[in-house]
């Protein structure tokens, strides 16, 4: 299985665990919700499903019994829906992410269902996107060096910019570790305490 489809099948586990959906939903929901999958097409949807459905990770479901629409003139769409393996298997993903969750194109899909995921799993993730980042970082830093009386000043710009862009998600990526730590180290200090800023469960 290729990367961009362990990634779309954690997406469509994902959104399906917060409700059953038919295909023109998810297809919305990924196109609006998940940056990697802006330009998704039907034809790389329904073949991700029809792998979902042979794994019995999903099953179809049928709002209205299949009878046809008076209004719409046409059978109903087929919803999907997660199937006990398929939970178990999107908890899966997300409690047990390897390198390429910290990718680009990975890391937002993984992200996204971070309110899912377990502590240890959301540093893990965090901590290896921001080392990954820092290498990128310290790569064009030394480029730049090494290059720059070579280069038109649009050229400079322009890597300059990507380098910017860079060091605001290495502080962004900082920020979010350190609350996690923070609250992870407030929950062990007081369990009625929740994460930092918000108020304790009544």
């Amino acid at each position: 299985m290729t990367r961009r489809s362990d990634v779309l099948e954690l997406a469509v586990l994902g959104l399906l665990h917060d409700a059953p959906m038919h295909g023109y939903e998810l297809r919305k929901r990924l196109n609006g919700l998940l940056g990697a999958f802006r330009a998704l097409s039907y034809g790389t949807l329904y073949p991700a499903l029809k792998s979902l459905l042979s794994q019995g990770l999903i099953q179809e479901i049928s709002p209205d019994d299949g009878t046809t629409s008076v209004l719409a003139g046409r059978r109903a769409r087929i919803v999907y829906e997660l199937t006990a393996e398929g939970k178990e298997r999107f908890q899966a993903l997300v409690r047990s992410p390897g390198p390429a969750a910290w990718e680009d194109g990975t890391f937002d899909v993984h992200f996204a269902f971070f309110s899912r995921t377990d502590a240890a799993s959301r540093l893990q993730v965090l901590e290896g996107r921001r080392s990954r980042l820092q290498e990128r970082l310290d790569g064009v830093r030394q480029s730049m060096t090494r290059t720059r009386e070579k280069l038109d000043s649009y050229t400079l710009e322009l890597q300059r910019h990507g380098q910017e862009s860079v060091e605001r998600e290495v502080r962004w990526l900082t920020e979010l570790i350190d609350t996690e730590r923070a609250g992870n180290m407030t929950h062990l200090r007081d369990p009625d305490k929740g994460f930092p800023g918000k108020d304790p469960p009544q």
